[in-house]
């Protein structure tokens, strides 16, 4: 579960600061699908990297399975998201010298994940040879995301995870992304400006004003293939 109470982040310097995000509170249930939708500068990807310990708020409190991440020197902090978390950024961090399986091998060795099955889901097979740079856009974002779910995190974290993907491919990870979430039962927590692909979400925290300005709970969460897009 992560609860977050009176969450509040500003940039900048005294008399001249920005504030992105003001007494932001939410709870997220363990196995839950949640999206985060706004639209962009709302604070949405903000609000996922201090969820995720990334960044530090201002002022309030995470509590994420059963710990409040402010006590938690750096160390201590980093050693925990790479036990209990994954994530999928808009920017890749994928390892240059490293083959698209290497890549995705590093999230297997801290979980577990089957490297082959994961490639072919995500339609990477013919590439797993390949270096980054050797790679479009799109498929450096899959990898990504092949990556993340060969560590088989309690908590994922995703911002904008579709964004380089065209609507085929688009539709087939997000697929076998919520496969994978009914099937393990990990959260999964997306950041999302995409009113349809957060129709797939359990519930969905929709940022307005630099807070959370509306919740909504899908009773029955679509599919990949039934959101339009």
């Amino acid at each position: 579960m992560i609860t977050a109470n009176c969450i509040r982040k500003s940039y900048g310097t005294q008399g001249a600061e920005t504030v992105v995000l003001k007494n932001v509170s939410l709870e997220i249930k363990d196995g839950e699908f949640v999206a985060i939708l706004g639209a962009s500068g709302s604070g949405k990807s903000t609000l996922l990297s201090i969820l995720s310990g990334l960044e530090k708020a201002d002022g309030g409190s995470v509590v994420c399975d059963g710990e409040e991440l402010s006590a938690f020197d750096e160390r201590s902090l980093t050693d925990f998201r790479r036990r209990k978390m994954g994530f999928v950024f808009q920017q890749y961090f994928l390892l240059p010298h490293l083959t698209v399986e290497q890549n995705i091998k590093m999230g297997a060795a801290l979980g577990g994940g089957n490297v082959r099955e994961i490639l072919s889901a995500l339609g990477l097979s013919e590439k797993r040879k390949k270096l980054p740079r050797q790679l479009s856009g799109g498929e450096q974002q899959r990898v990504s995301i092949a990556r993340a779910l060969a560590k088989q995190p309690k908590i994922l974290f995703l911002d904008e995870p579709t964004g380089a993907l065209d609507e085929e491919t688009g539709r087939s990870v997000l697929n076998y992304l919520a496969e994978r979430q009914r099937e393990i039962g990990f959260t999964v927590v997306m950041v999302t400006h995409n009113r349809n692909i957060a129709d797939m979400a359990d519930r969905v925290f929709e940022m307005g004003d630099r807070t959370i300005a509306k919740v909504f709970h899908n009773p029955k969460p679509k599919n990949a293939y039934e959101i339009g897009w």
